[in-house]
Order: structure tokens, then C-alpha cells, then sequence
């Protein structure tokens, strides 16, 4: 981590000034390195069990042993001796669950944002906005006549738009929630408006557009959250952990549509934040969302799909051109290539549904 280099990941992410962006996504667009893995079973036998087995089986070989001479003596106190050794050093791995790294740590990086970066430079880096738990809100614009809403599930998300005045730009109107307090928080929100859900590559958020259709059948629910098919199996995307909840991979192919392998991946834990998608990349997603689902009616397939794709090829944040990927997974002494995408990168306007690009 240093100055220069935080500052043009800061500069490439915000589009030279044009874009606001937040702490945590800056910090995802600044990590040295990430992994992810998943539970681990225990293995091997617990000591009570092979010293109920070994020593029964020994003490017959000690005492033939020590009866009888030459070989059958020799063979005997060898093989009790094995036994013994087998049940002292067969040693047993406890199940584990699994985890993910970020590496620096978030508390880290926002100790030296916050600390140690202002008071250095007086301020964060521009165009950087903090949405910590003490940052006050984003000064926005009020949306008179909101013709759209934005139900956004990540507070950083939702502090980037205000910063941006995308929902005043958009006529949206913001309602931030979690997925399992989002059909609550639209109670309030006047009927009829067209809905465009933001959310994470999660089990809960593959589930809440589906589940949203359901409770609102008169309302056009457009999933615009990340597909968890974009990520699972890119390199350059941030992996996270998280405690299984009570969703299991059968709910999440009869609701979401996922394939068997992507709701399995969810329902053991893993999921990918939307703050870790470069900030051009969510605007031009979110702007188009909000358009798609003005446009659409509650019957038109594509208010069912999710459409946002995970750039195929991203610069570095020097401007580099980059092999694809990011080394997730390995230590990466220099940057990653987590800045825009660019300009190869698929539309996120397409309304087919495939494999790589299903609903999230």
C-alpha cells in the first residue's frame, strides 16, 4: 500500500473526478489480495476410539512377546509397538468452517484512510466519500415526482448513489434495506412504481427479486443485482464467507433459477459484494436498470432477469492493459487489476438469459 498507488486506483475509479466513490470501495479496488475457502470436514479418528482399538490389540501382542522367544517374539512386540505408535500419532483435524481473506483487513484500511491519511493530506483522496458508521449522510437532491424505485441491499452502494445524485438524476426513488427486511421497507413506497433491486452475488439476493414478484405481482421487479455466474468462477472477483443460512440449493433452483452448481456455491456461505464492481461500471448499470424497467411491464421477460456482467478484461489502475484477471488468491505485491472496464466488456443491456449472466 502507498499514496501514489491508492490515489490512481482512486482516480481511474471515479472516471478523473467525474464519479464519487466510497472508503469500502475503494478498499476492495485497493486489496493486495483475496481468497476464499470453504468448510473442511474433520478427518481422522478421535483418541478414544483408536485406543479402544489399538489397545486391546496390543496388550494380547505384548504378553505373546514376552512368553515366547525368537522370531514369533520378535513379530509380536513389533506389531504391538505399531499399534501403539499408530494410535499416539495419528493426530486428529477438527472440522473447520470455511473463510475468506482481504487483505489489507477493512478496519485496517479505513484506520489509515481515515487517520493517518487525513491527517497527512487533510482529507480522503478525491472523489473518496466515507460511509462509515459515524460518516454523515451524502447531502442529495429530493426527488419530487420519483418514477422509479431503487432498492439497494448494500449501504455502500447506496451511499455511492446519493453521493452521485443518481436517484434525483434518475427520478428514482432510494429505499435501503436488507434482503430480509426489503418487502417491509417497500410497504411505504407508493404502488405501482416499477421496483430495480441491487443486491450482492448471495443466497439471500438471488432469492429477493423472485420472492418480491411474488408479494408484488402488479409491480415490474427488475433484478439488476450481480448474477452470481459472473463471479463464481472469475479470478479478478472479490470471494467472501459467510455463515451458511437456512437456504438451501433446492430453493435456490426453484426460485432464482440458478444452475446446481451456482446455488450450491451460495448455499454453503459464499457470496461476492456489488461494492467491489468499479463505480462506472455500476452507474452505467444502474442508470440502464432504471430505464429497462420504466420501459417494462409486469409481464415482460425482461423485468425477470438480471443483466449486470462482471467486466471480462479490466485495466490496471495505471491504465495498463491487464491479462483478464486479477491474482485473487495470491499475494500481488504491485496492483491489481481492479480499476474500469473497458471497452470490450458485454452490454449490460442484454436481455438474454445465459449461463454466465443469469439472475443474481
Amino acid at each position: 500500500m502507498n499514496d501514489l498507488r491508492i490515489r490512481r486506483i482512486a482516480s481511474h475509479a471515479t472516471d478523473d473526478g467525474r464519479l464519487k466513490m466510497t472508503v469500502t470501495q475503494l478498499w476492495y479496488l485497493s486489496r493486495t489480495f483475496s481468497g476464499a475457502w470453504g468448510p473442511s470436514p474433520a478427518r481422522g479418528i478421535r483418541p478414544l476410539v483408536r485406543w479402544l482399538v489399538a489397545l486391546p490389540l496390543a496388550l494380547p501382542l505384548f504378553c505373546l512377546s514376552a512368553r515366547t522367544d525368537g522370531a514369533w517374539s520378535t513379530l509380536s512386540g513389533a506389531a504391538a509397538l505399531a499399534l501403539v505408535a499408530a494410535a499416539t500419532l495419528r493426530k486428529r483435524t477438527p472440522a473447520r468452517p470455511g473463510g475468506s481473506l482481504i487483505t489489507p483487513y477493512e478496519t485496517r484500511f479505513r484506520e489509515l484512510m481515515e487517520d493517518r491519511w487525513q491527517t497527512t493530506y487533510g482529507q480522503l483522496p478525491p472523489g473518496v466519500v466515507d460511509d462509515g458508521p459515524r460518516a454523515p449522510a451524502p447531502r442529495e437532491s429530493p426527488v419530487g415526482h420519483p418514477t422509479t424505485v431503487l432498492l439497494c441491499t448494500d449501504h455502500a452502494v447506496a451511499v455511492f448513489l446519493r453521493a452521485n445524485g443518481l436517484p434525483a438524476r434518475l427520478k428514482a426513488l432510494l429505499v435501503e434495506a436488507g434482503p430480509a427486511v426489503a418487502h417491509d421497507a417497500l410497504a411505504d413506497v407508493p404502488g405501482g412504481l416499477p421496483v430495480v433491486v441491487l443486491h450482492d452475488a448471495s443466497a439471500l439476493g438471488a432469492l429477493l427479486a423472485p420472492l418480491l414478484r411474488l408479494a408484488h405481482p402488479d409491480r415490474v421487479v427488475l433484478d439488476a443485482g450481480l448474477p452470481v455466474g459472473a463471479v463464481r468462477h472469475r479470478r479478478g472477483a472479490v470471494h467472501r464467507v459467510a455463515p451458511p443460512r437456512a437456504v438451501v440449493a433446492d430453493d435456490l433452483r426453484s426460485v432464482a433459477g440458478l444452475s446446481e452448481e451456482d446455488a450450491v456455491w451460495l448455499a454453503e456461505g459464499f457470496w461476492s459484494p456489488l461494492a467491489a464492481v468499479p463505480p462506472p461500471r455500476l452507474e452505467s448499470v444502474v442508470t440502464e436498470a432504471v430505464a429497462r424497467a420504466s420501459a417494462a411491464g409486469p409481464s415482460d421477460p425482461r423485468a425477470a432477469h438480471g443483466f449486470l456482467t462482471w467486466p471480462a478484461g479490466e485495466p490496471t489502475p495505471t491504465g495498463e492493459p491487464s491479462a483478464g484477471t486479477t491474482n485473487t488468491g495470491t499475494t500481488n505485491a504491485g496492483t491489481t487489476n481492479a480499476g474500469t472496464p473497458n471497452a470490450g466488456t458485454p452490454s449490460a443491456g442484454t436481455p438474454s438469459r445465459t449461463k454466465g449472466d443469469q439472475a443474481g
